[in-house]
């Protein structure tokens, strides 16, 4: 947001900010929500490529309606099931890493 849009939105009382402010993240809290995400946006292009939420949820003893909650990275599921689904899909834990290694982490710049 240019500096003149966001001076505009502020004199007319808007509070600018990120989601992570907004709901008052701790650094580590929105680190994790960034991975969580970045798991479930791999997970979506690696079943895409490979089978139906129906055949992942069989390969994992669950539901579809509980895949499509993991692919949109949904609080209620934990990174563990995040992980064993993608591994389901074929991924070796090194692409699972790199998947992790690719979030910015804000939470170990503003803690050093």
């Amino acid at each position: 947001m240019d500096k003149l849009k966001r001076a505009k939105l502020e004199k007319k009382g808007w509070r600018i900010g990120s989601a992570s402010e907004f709901l008052e993240l701790s650094p580590e809290e929105a680190v994790l929500v960034e991975i969580r995400l970045a798991l479930s946006r791999q997970l979506r292009m690696r079943r895409a490529r490979n089978m139906t939420q129906t055949e992942l949820a069989k390969r994992l003893g669950s539901s579809q309606p509980r895949v499509a909650r993991v692919e949109r990275g949904d609080r209620s599921v934990s990174i563990e099931l995040l992980i064993r689904a993608m591994l389901a899909t074929g991924a070796t834990p090194k692409e699972i890493g790199k998947t992790i290694a690719s979030v910015q982490s804000t939470a170990h710049t503003q803690t050093s």
